[in-house]
C-alpha cells in the first residue's frame, strides 16, 4: 500500500476521527452524531481523507458505509493514534493548575435527575469559573476516551487505570402513589404484588432477575406498563399507573408516593465516583470531584467500615 508521503506529513487528526466514526458507527449520519458534527461534515472529512491518502476507505452502500479493504488495514492504525491521542489529551489536562475550566459529568438518568442538579447550582455558586457538562446515561461512557471526565456509577467500576470512590450505598423501597393505593388498596405481604400493577423494564431484565431471586417466578409481561428510562418510570408511578422501586431517600421525600414496607430484601446499588488517574489531581477535576462526593453522600447510607 503507497500513500502520497507529502499527505501523510500534513495529515489533519479531525479527518480521522471522522474516519473513525463512520467505520464503528456504520454510516455517516451515525458517525456525525458520535462527533456532533452534521453529516455533509462528516462526510467531507471522509473524502478529503480518501483524497490525501489516495485510496478508498469506504464502499458506499444503501444502508450505510463498510470497509474496502484499504480502510480495514488503516482501522487498526487509527485505532493506535487515538490511543495516543487520547493518552496526550488526559495527561495534558493532568497537568493543569487552572482552577478554571469545564468537567464533564456522566451519571444515570435518575441520578442526573433527582440529585445532581442540586449539587452543580452549590457548586456554581461557589465556583462560576468551572463549566459542567452533564450527561445522563445509563449506558457506559468511556473515560479513557475522554466521554466523560467524572462518572457516578451504580455498580463498582472495573476500567483499568481509574480512581474510584465507595460513597456509599442507595437503597432501593417499593411505592405506590396515593390516589393508586387508595383505589387499589395497600398490600400487605408480598404475595399481594400479583394483585397489583407493577410498572416495570421494557429491555432491562434486572427487575425480573430480582423477583426470580425473591422466588417469584414472571416473565416481561407480568408488569402491564413497562419502560427502561428510570426518570419515567417514576413519573408513571406518581401518576399512579402501578407499584414502583425506587431510592428510599427519594422517595419519601416525595408527597405523592407511599412507601410499601412488605419485608422484601431488595439489594442496594453501590454509588461510586470514577475518573482516569491521569486527571484525577487536575484542580478543577478535583474541586467538581469533592463538590460530587459530597452531594452524593445525602443520597446514600454510608459505606461499610
Amino acid at each position: 500500500m503507497h500513500f502520497c508521503m507529502s499527505a501523510l506529513e500534513h495529515l489533519d487528526w479531525s479527518l480521522v476521527q471522522s474516519f473513525l466514526a463512520v467505520a464503528e458507527t456504520g454510516s455517516l449520519s451515525a458517525g456525525g452524531r458520535r462527533l456532533r458534527l452534521t453529516q455533509p461534515t462528516v462526510g467531507r472529512h471522509v473524502q478529503s481523507l480518501e483524497q490525501d491518502l489516495g485510496v478508498s476507505l469506504f464502499k458506499r452502500q444503501a444502508r450505510g458505509m463498510t470497509l474496502t479493504e484499504h480502510g480495514t488495514i488503516l482501522l487498526n492504525h487509527a485505532h493506535t493514534m487515538r490511543e495516543a491521542a487520547e493518552a496526550f489529551s488526559l495527561h495534558a489536562a493532568g497537568t493543569s493548575s487552572d482552577l478554571r475550566g469545564t468537567v464533564r459529568i456522566t451519571a444515570s438518568v435518575f441520578a442526573s435527575h433527582h440529585y445532581l442538579p442540586e449539587i452543580i447550582a452549590g457548586l456554581r455558586e461557589t465556583n462560576p469559573d468551572v463549566d459542567i457538562e452533564l450527561v445522563p446515561s445509563d449506558e457506559t461512557e468511556n473515560l479513557l476516551f475522554r466521554e466523560a471526565d467524572i462518572a457516578v456509577r451504580m455498580y463498582r467500576p472495573t476500567q483499568l487505570d481509574m480512581v474510584t470512590q465507595h460513597l456509599g450505598d442507595v437503597q432501593l423501597g417499593l411505592f405506590g402513589a396515593k390516589r393508586y393505593l387508595d383505589r387499589r388498596g395497600r398490600p400487605q405481604k408480598p404475595e399481594d404484588l400479583f394483585d397489583h400493577d407493577i410498572v416495570g423494564y421494557d429491555r432491562n431484565e434486572n427487575l425480573i432477575r430480582g423477583f426470580r431471586d425473591a422466588g417469584f417466578e414472571i416473565e416481561r409481561d407480568f408488569f402491564p406498563v413497562r419502560c427502561d428510562n428510570h426518570t419515567a418510570v417514576w413519573e408513571l408511578v406518581r401518576a399512579g399507573c402501578g407499584l414502583g422501586f425506587a431510592p428510599v431517600r427519594a422517595g419519601v421525600l416525595d408527597p405523592n408516593l407511599e412507601y410499601i414496607d412488605l419485608g422484601l430484601q431488595i439489594p442496594r446499588l453501590e454509588a461510586w465516583l470514577t475518573a482516569h488517574e491521569a486527571i484525577r489531581k487536575n484542580p478543577h477535576v478535583d474541586l467538581v470531584w469533592r463538590a460530587l462526593a459530597t452531594g452524593m453522600r445525602t443520597a446514600c447510607d454510608p459505606p461499610p467500615s
